[in-house]
């Protein structure tokens, strides 16, 4: 006769049979009816092949026939589909690009959602970690963006292709580039948040001996990072996110019609907040967009389950549990079957043991809890000096006991304290975002209210851009200089802590205005160069060590409520030794305000400072952005050479803002312009100083008060 025990074996047995035959069909991937594949790839609700297989248009597939076999095709972008997941769908993308013509300005290609409504609903979103940017060719600058029209693009990103005649350190223009590093080929991340992607080629100078090879091909493509760029084929693949709906899983849920998630499954929200996924729960699998697609997973199948030894796996829906057989404890113990007990305890003793066990614990758990302590506060403490080491806070302290000329005392906060100034870097407290970090509103202790930066995780060459920027803003003290009141490198990311200043960016005040209403006056404009003028003539020749400030551009400028000028963001500054005229470095600032003749030479002067100022009174003068169209939308030219074209052309008055038309008399104008215009020469050496500069300014804002 059986014993119960065996009983139970032989029916846990036969249940784990049963299932396994149950699993071998697989789990459907496709609704009832519907084909799960095209060719060699599955096509998985919600997206279908043929009407009522598809959630809605976006995800309709079409399967078409090639001589090759079945080809599925996404109707939404018209692109062929290598494979699909719950997540993510790798398309194909013929970028047949030849850009052959150098007198052309530029050319573009576009990939993006066919004859579709995308203003409300778009599913779709290209990947910024599965795919890169690369373009090919010689003396080119090309870049992806999301939209063409002007004054719409919210998303761009661009690299620079070069062929010198001589490369560097003597090596050969074809082993650089296969490197793509700018040498012929260049590659850079894409933005987040694409649906559609524009690509745009456009030669910098055809008639420039630099560029050897610029009567060749360029071409430029977005793909998936793991694709050669050297690859000569035109068929690229690129992966693309997708979501369901444009809510998150809270809204959706509250809604009979927006369930996507069907059962066993749960919803997830995208990060982007635009969109929601579906995936089964623990212990299921499946599609978790179809009503019964998540079905239970049979662990017991799997020979890592936690079952050891002797014990049985047994299957439940979701989860499963251990048996044992006869002759041991019924009870598991971490998967293991411990022997019965061969004799009873009596109750004093049990109760005695309680008491051992009870009293162990209690001082064990004391114990652990007061070393867990120390041991913390020694690990925080050990990684205080790792992160202050790696921060460079060795090399600043180096730099400031060593600097005689400081104006500025630099102050080394407690990360405590900066935590409780942003109240533990509260988003709502978050004031400002860019490539190199966060910046955070903040009250000190003292009640100061500051600006404080937080940079991303740094390598090398970023720790040397902080060290160099307290360095440098210590030595300046100006009122039209942002001041430095301190920083923190005991952190894993260092953080700078400013004097605050609250009223946005110039660039801000003259694209947006305040809320719709007239952006800066004439005479504001006037007096902001002024100010920002002699704040540079200041850095480059009052100082004690001449500094060139690199990065001159609107966005690097700050108002205050009374719209006095703050120059900003020292990061990629350099002190220049009295003795010496320029500085031979690597190519740094921003696309648009670049100095032309620093961008071929590598030669930084003062002058590349007076260019880039050039381009910020362009943008005081017109209201337009450095590099976008012009208003008439004709030709798409730089802010720079429309201007210098409408000076040549005597059609001043024709890109001048309205505001300033308006207000400004038509001498003080012209003398602003043309002074602009000097900035603007090509050659370093026809341009003004920034003290000749600053000067011309002072004077036309004193015509005007007058």
């Amino acid at each position: 006769m059986l014993s119960k025990s065996r009983i139970m074996f032989v029916l846990v047995l036969i249940f784990m049979l049963s299932f396994a035959c149950y699993s071998s069909f697989g789990h459907p991937m496709a609704k009832s009816k519907c084909p799960e594949k095209c060719g060699n790839v599955t096509v998985p609700y919600p997206f279908g092949i043929g009407e009522g297989c598809f959630k809605d248009k976006w995800f309709k597939v079409v399967c078409e026939v090639s001589p090759s076999g079945e080809v599925p095709i996404l109707r939404s972008y018209q692109l062929k589909v290598l494979s699909v997941s719950f997540h993510m769908v790798r398309v194909t993308i013929d970028w047949t690009f030849p850009s052959c013509h150098p007198k052309e300005l530029g050319m573009e290609l576009s990939i993006k959602p066919v004859n579709y409504d995308t203003g409300t609903y778009n599913p779709f979103i290209i990947s910024p970690t599965n795919n890169q940017f690369t373009a090919q060719g010689c003396g080119i600058f090309a870049y992806v963006t999301n939209k063409r029209k002007a004054n719409t693009t919210i998303y761009t990103e661009g690299c620079v292709s070069l062929c010198p005649e001589e490369t560097p350190y003597g090596i050969k223009p074809s082993i650089l580039n296969r490197t793509c590093l700018g040498i012929q080929c260049c590659q850079t991340s894409i933005p987040s948040g694409l649906k559609s992607v524009y690509v745009h080629i456009f030669n910098l100078d055809v008639n420039n001996s630099h560029f050897h090879d610029s009567q060749s091909c360029s071409r430029a493509f977005v793909a998936e990072k793991k694709f050669s760029a050297t690859n000569g084929t035109s068929e690229m693949p690129m992966s693309i996110h997708w979501v369901i709906g444009n809510t998150t899983c809270k809204i959706a849920n509250s809604t009979s019609s927006g369930q996507s998630c069907g059962k066993n499954a749960h919803c997830i929200d995208y990060p982007a907040k635009n969109g929601h996924r579906c995936q089964c729960d623990d212990g299921f699998d499946g599609n978790p967009y179809l009503p019964e697609g998540c079905e239970d997973v049979n662990e017991c199948l799997h020979p890592e389950n936690g079952c050891r030894g002797e014990a049985t796996c047994v299957n439940t829906i979701g989860t499963y549990y251990c048996v044992c057989p006869s002759g041991v404890n019924a009870s598991s113990y971490n998967g293991s079957c411990v022997p019965s007990p061969n004799y009873k305890r009596n109750t004093a003793q049990i109760v005695y043991l309680g008491l051992a066990v009870g009293v162990s614990i209690t001082c064990s758990t004391a114990m652990s809890i007061l070393c867990a302590s120390m041991v913390k506060r020694k690990r925080e403490a050990k990684m205080r000096k790792m992160y202050f080491k790696r921060n460079g806070g060795l090399l600043l302290e180096q730099q400031i006991t060593s600097q005689e000329d400081a104006v500025v005392k630099t102050q080394m906060f407690a990360f405590e304290e900066l935590q409780r100034a942003t109240d533990d870097f509260n988003q709502g407290r978050m004031c400002g975002k860019g490539g190199f970090g966060s910046v955070y509103k903040g009250m000190l202790s003292d009640g100061r209210i500051v600006a404080i930066k937080r940079s991303h995780m740094m390598h090398e060459k970023q720790v040397t851009n902080f060290i160099n920027e307290v360095v440098i803003l210590s030595r300046i003290n100006h009122r039209n200089i942002v001041k430095l009141l301190g920083c923190c490198l005991e952190t894993e990311v260092p953080l700078l802590v400013y004097e605050f200043i609250g009223n946005g960016t110039l660039s801000h005040h003259i694209h947006y205005g305040e809320r719709g209403m007239p952006s800066l006056s004439w005479e504001v404009r006037v007096r902001v160069a002024a100010e920002i003028a002699g704040a540079l003539a200041y850095l480059h020749s009052a100082a004690s060590t001449p500094i060139f400030h690199r990065d001159i551009k609107s966005s690097n400028i700050l108002l205050d409520h009374n719209y006095n000028a703050k120059i900003a963001d020292f990061g990629i500054s350099r002190s220049i030794p009295m003795e010496k005229t320029h500085l031979t470095t690597a190519l740094q600032g921003t696309f648009g305000y670049l100095d032309p003749q620093y961008f071929r030479s590598n030669q930084l002067t003062d002058k590349s400072d007076v260019y880039s100022f050039g381009v910020v009174l362009v943008e005081l003068l017109t209201g337009e952005r450095a590099g976008s169209k012009t208003k008439a939308e004709v030709e798409e030219k730089s802010l720079v050479l429309n201007f210098v074209t409408a000076m040549k052309e005597d059609r001043l008055f024709d890109i001048v803002d309205d505001q300033v038309r308006h207000e400004g008399r038509r001498d003080e104008i012209v003398d602003f312009a043309q002074l602009a215009k000097r900035c603007l020469k090509l050659k370093g050496g026809k341009r003004p100083t920034m003290k000749e500069v600053a000067t011309e300014l002072e004077r036309i804002f004193r015509q005007l008060e007058s």
